[in-house]
């Protein structure tokens, strides 16, 4: 278990994404919004909160938290969010890709960068499976990021 202690900043998104809709992709060239849905919050805040909490699960760290919260820093999570969507054509599926640098934050060097794909079955119809497909695509993202964390700090 490392002592290390980290910070999961707000991610960052392409506009598309920077909000509480959440997005379905017909075609490769075209998005859509799920109607009569939305996430709880702005996505990257969603994807924040949801990080830092897979990373204090994991029990593998002496402390997680998000800016403003006085903690001591050894290492920040940087997350860009490349992609997180419905795709609709061919086989119904949710697509998650996560861009990840881990700076140092005593140096301000980035130790490693990585981006994270996962993908998960629709199963089911209406919003709700969506949203699950989705769920399941970024849990999966999310643990494959503290796995990586962890076995380079």
């Amino acid at each position: 278990h490392s002592r290390r202690q980290i910070l999961i900043t707000e991610p960052s998104a392409l506009k598309a994404l920077d909000s509480q809709n959440i997005v379905i992709r017909p075609s490769d060239l075209s998005i859509q919004y799920l109607k009569g849905a939305q996430w709880a919050d702005r996505l990257p805040l969603i994807v924040q909160a949801r990080l830092a909490e897979t990373f204090q699960r994991s029990g593998s760290f002496a402390g997680v938290g998000k800016p403003g919260e006085g903690l001591a820093i050894d290492y920040r999570i940087i997350v860009e969010v490349r992609t997180f969507e419905v795709r609709v054509n061919g086989g119904e599926h949710a697509e998650v890709e996560l861009f990840v640098r881990l700076l140092n934050d005593r140096n301000g060097e980035v130790r490693a960068a990585k981006s994270f794909t996962a993908s998960a079955p629709v199963s089911g119809g209406g919003n709700a499976a969506y949203v699950s497909a989705l769920d399941s695509a970024f849990g999966q993202a999310a643990k494959d990021i503290v796995r990586w964390t962890d076995s380079l700090i």
